[in-house]
């Protein structure tokens, strides 16, 4: 499990300060988003399975939903991880929003996700949010694992 981790986060690394440096397209953004997602997905697993072997958590959740719930409940008082997980459930839902493309090929690429309550422009400036919460998110998971 470790591997896959490194793994998607190079991708989502290379992403961001390659591909997204001289592509500046919405796409690119959106494949970053995907891989984040895809990162947290497997650190809940991660997490989620040392919890099981240590015995600390009754059994591994089914479905995605349930995930989210033991993480929020077992790990409330960690903030890196309650700071993730609304972040992640926006990465899932963002395939089925309206988004809205503009800037691009820019130095001010944006796109603009529009949700019933909120829009949420994601922009350079908001990627940099993300990241550093992701590596933070990152660095504590390392923590856990390693325990």
């Amino acid at each position: 499990m470790e591997e896959e981790i490194i793994k998607e986060k190079t991708s989502a690394d290379h992403l961001l300060y390659v591909s997204l440096k001289y592509t500046k397209t919405c796409d690119v953004i959106l494949n970053l988003i995907a891989r984040w997602k895809s990162l947290i997905e497997i650190s809940f697993d991660t997490i989620l399975e040392k919890k099981v072997e240590a015995e600390k958590i009754p059994a591994m959740p089914v479905t995605p939903k349930q995930r989210i719930e033991f993480m929020k409940k077992y790990f409330k008082k960690n903030d890196e991880i309650q700071t993730v997980i609304p972040i992640y459930i926006f990465f899932k839902r963002i395939p089925d929003l309206n988004k809205t493309r503009s800037g691009e090929f820019r130095k001010n690429v944006n796109l603009k996700i529009t949700e019933p309550t909120r829009t949420t422009d994601i922009n350079m400036e908001k990627l940099g949010e993300y990241y550093e919460i992701i590596e933070k998110f990152m660095a504590e998971v390392k923590k856990i694992t390693e325990n």
